[in-house]
C-alpha cells in the first residue's frame, strides 16, 4: 500500500501555478516599463529636450499693393491672377486725354510766364532811362535856379521869376524821387536773376513738371517682381488715387510664421537652425530656414478684440507667441510655396547663446522699389525750349 501511494505523481497547487505565473508577468512588465522609461527618457535628454516643434505655423509673404497715383478711366490691364511681372512692368493703364491737355496748358503757361517775366525785365532798362533823364532834367533846373539867384542880388531877376526856378527845381527832384522808386520796384520783381531763373518762370516751369509727371503716371507699374494676385480692378473702371487695384507676392521672400506655446520659448533665439515641413509638399521635401525674429506679444494680446480675463470663472489658458522663421532661396525656387500654407516647424534649440531680440537696426530696407522713379530729363529739355523760344526776340512761342 506505500509502494502504490510512492509511486503515484504529485498533484500541483493550481493557486500556486497561477501566481507564479502572475508573478513572472509583473516582473516583464516591470521590465518593459523601465526599459520603456529609461528610452523615453534617453529621447527626451538627447533628442526633444534640445528640439522645438509645433503644428501651429503657417507660410506667409508680403502682399505688395498696387494703386494709382492719378484720377483716371483704365483703358488697358497688363497682367491677371497669377502671371508673373517684373517690377516696373506696366499693369494697369488710365486714359491720359486729361493729363495731355492740361500739360499742353501748363506749357502755354510757361510761354506766356516768360514773357510777362521780359517785360518787367525791359521795364527795369526802361526805368534806367526814365532816371537819368530826371536826374539831367534836376541839374538842368538847379544850374537856372542858382544862376537866377546870382542875378536876383543885382536886380537883373525878379523875385518872382527866381520863385518860379525854385519851383522847377522841386518838380524835377520830385519827378527824380518817383523815377527812383519805379526802378526800385522793378528791381524788386527781378532781383538778381535772369528770365530763366526768375522764381515765377520756376513755378510755371514746376506746374509743366507736374502735369507731364500726372500723364506719365497714367501708367501704374509694377512695384516689385513677383506674382499677381487679389486683382479687383476692371476695364472701364474709374479709379482714384488711393484704389487698391491689384496685389504683387514676391514668392522668393515668403517665410513662415510659427506659433510656439510660451514654455517652448525659454531657449529659442534669433539665428537658430530650423527644420519646416510643408503638407503641400510632404516629409520628403525639407526647408532649411532660421529664426529671424521672435514676436513681442501674444496672438492674444495682438488680437482685434483682446481677451478679458478679469472675471470669476477664469481658466489659464496656454498662450503663444509668433515665430518669424526665414527660409532659404534657393530651396524656395525649387519647391514654391503659397501664403497661407500649412506647415510643421522644428526648432534646434542647443545652442541658446543667441539674443531673443534683435540689438540693431536693420541695415538694409527690407523692401525697395524704383518703379515710381522717373527720369525726367525729356521734360526738363522741354521747358528748357520753351524758355529759350520766349526769350529770344522775335522768337516763336511754340507751346501756344
Amino acid at each position: 500500500m506505500d509502494a502504490a501511494v510512492q509511486t503515484q505523481p504529485a498533484t500541483a497547487d493550481p493557486a500556486r501555478v497561477m501566481q507564479e505565473r502572475r508573478r513572472t508577468w509583473l516582473v516583464i512588465a516591470g521590465v518593459a516599463l523601465v526599459i520603456i522609461a529609461i528610452v523615453t527618457f534617453l529621447w527626451w535628454w538627447l533628442y526633444a529636450s534640445n528640439y522645438q516643434s509645433t503644428d501651429d505655423a503657417y507660410v506667409a509673404g508680403d502682399l505688395v499693393g498696387v494703386m494709382s497715383q492719378v484720377t483716371g478711366t483704365v483703358v488697358a490691364i497688363g497682367a491677371d491672377e497669377t502671371d508673373r511681372v517684373q517690377a516696373g512692368q506696366e499693369l494697369v493703364k488710365l486714359d491720359g486725354t486729361d493729363e495731355r491737355l492740361a500739360l499742353t496748358a501748363a506749357e502755354q503757361q510757361l510761354a506766356r510766364t516768360v514773357r510777362q517775366v521780359r517785360t518787367v525785365f525791359a521795364n527795369r532798362g526802361q526805368g534806367r532811362a526814365v532816371v537819368g533823364q530826371r536826374r539831367a532834367d534836376l541839374d538842368r533846373a538847379l544850374a537856372d535856379f542858382n544862376r537866377r539867384k546870382n542875378l536876383a542880388a543885382t536886380g537883373a531877376v525878379s523875385a518872382e521869376e527866381l520863385g518860379h526856378a525854385r519851383d522847377a527845381v522841386n518838380e524835377a527832384r520830385d519827378a527824380l524821387t518817383a523815377a527812383q522808386k519805379t526802378l526800385a520796384g522793378s528791381a524788386a520783381l527781378v532781383g538778381r536773376t535772369s528770365v530763366a531763373d526768375n522764381p515765377d518762370v520756376q513755378a510755371a516751369a514746376t506746374a509743366v513738371e507736374n502735369a507731364w509727371l500726372n500723364l506719365q503716371r497714367t501708367s501704374v507699374r509694377a512695384p516689385v517682381s513677383g506674382y499677381v494676385a487679389r486683382r479687383s480692378v476692371q476695364l472701364g473702371e474709374r479709379i482714384v488715387p488711393g484704389t487698391p487695384l491689384l496685389a504683387v507676392v514676391p514668392l522668393e521672400r515668403v517665410r513662415v510664421e510659427a506659433n510656439f506655446k510660451e514654455v517652448q520659448l525659454k531657449h529659442m533665439r534669433i539665428g537658430q537652425p530650423v527644420k519646416v515641413v510643408s503638407d503641400m509638399y510632404g516629409g520628403k521635401t525639407e526647408f532649411k530656414g532660421r529664426v529671424a525674429g521672435l514676436g513681442l506679444g501674444t496672438g492674444a494680446a495682438f488680437a482685434l478684440l483682446p481677451a478679458q480675463n478679469a472675471t470669476g470663472n477664469w481658466i489659464k489658458v496656454v498662450q503663444r507667441v509668433p515665430v518669424r522663421i526665414a527660409l532659404d532661396a534657393e530651396e524656395l525656387r525649387k519647391h514654391p510655396l503659397r501664403i497661407g500654407l500649412s506647415t510643421v516647424a522644428t526648432v534646434d534649440v542647443r545652442d541658446d547663446s543667441g539674443v531673443q531680440l534683435a540689438r540693431t537696426p536693420p541695415e538694409q530696407p527690407v523692401l525697395t522699389t524704383s518703379a515710381y522713379d522717373i527720369d525726367a530729363k525729356e521734360i526738363m529739355t522741354r521747358i528748357a525750349q520753351i524758355v529759350s523760344d520766349n526769350t529770344r526776340d522775335g522768337g516763336a512761342t511754340t507751346a501756344e
